[in-house]
């Protein structure tokens, strides 16, 4: 099957890309540059975006395009991808950030209800898809975590040795994923023919400061050097702070078996997504 990987020169695109060369599948990643090897997409332009897609005329369209402070890539693109991938079987990556946070776990089914921009244009970019293509499976996952090749690894080094101002919440808490698991779910799902939401997460909660401490454990370091703190004290307005995916329907649907962030820190390295230094 000819898979498209729309985002294929980001960390979790590069492992997509990988896992669907693995599984025998004829490869055509997109990124923004031409320095990855992939095409290049701006997926802003709707032009652009039916050109290559009538061009390469792929089975399956895996969409992981997104960036946090660009409403029109995160939302107008995933549009985009949604009308030019039509006939195509359609994975479109989402975010637990669409929640707004409570103490029990989101099912696949409770709607959207987020609290900033960000989580605004993913919950946009899911209406968008579904609207387009009711059969697309869209993907709510959460932190991504993995090896030490994530520069979300330096980045936590980087703040536990002071060399980057910041530091970690300890009242957010979210359902890490391994970026090999979800690589993997990701392309299963292209494979198959699940339409709607699904939620696809780690099984343990576990707040951004735990983890960074499951970090400094691992690296041999005091965990009490992570600098800590509270979502109030960085002033970033409106968040989400105890949002938990239940997974289990994509546990019980995929061959998948997802690890826990504790169990990903024993077997090696660890690196994570929705880190937020400087606050």
């Amino acid at each position: 099957m000819r898979i498209l990987v729309v985002g294929a020169g980001g960390y979790l695109g590069q492992r997509v890309v990988r896992r669907a060369a693995a599984c025998g599948h004829e490869v055509v990643g997109t990124a923004t540059t031409a320095v990855s090897g992939h095409r290049v997409l701006d997926v802003r332009s709707r032009e652009a975006v039916l050109a290559l897609l009538s061009e390469v005329r792929a089975e399956a369209v895996l969409n992981l395009a997104s960036r946090m402070d660009d409403w029109v890539v995160t939302a107008d693109g995933a549009a985009h991808v949604a009308v030019g991938a039509r006939g195509s079987r359609l994975v479109h990556v989402s975010s637990d950030v669409v929640h707004g946070g409570r103490s029990r776990p989101y099912t696949d089914i409770d709607p959207p209800d987020p609290k900033g921009r960000y989580g605004s244009a993913k919950a946009a970019a899911e209406t968008a898809v579904a609207a387009v293509d009711p059969g697309a499976a869209i993907v709510r996952t959460s932190l991504i975590i993995g090896s030490d090749d994530s520069q979300h690894l330096r980045l936590v080094r980087d703040l536990i040795a002071g060399r980057r101002a910041g530091f970690l919440f300890e009242d957010e808490i979210r359902c890490p994923v391994h970026v090999d698991d979800l690589a993997a779910a990701l392309v299963e799902l292209a494979e198959g023919d699940y339409a709607g939401v699904l939620n696809v997460a780690g099984p343990e909660a576990i707040s951004r400061a735990d983890l960074g401490r499951l970090v400094a454990r691992q690296d041999g370091v005091d965990p009490a050097s992570v600098p800590t703190g509270l979502t109030a004290d960085a002033n970033l307005g409106p968040r989400a702070s105890d949002v938990k995916l239940d997974s289990s329907r994509a546990y019980g649907m995929l061959a998948v078996r997802f690890r826990s962030a504790s169990e990903a820190v024993r077997a090696g390295g660890l690196g994570f997504g929705g880190f937020r230094a400087g606050g």
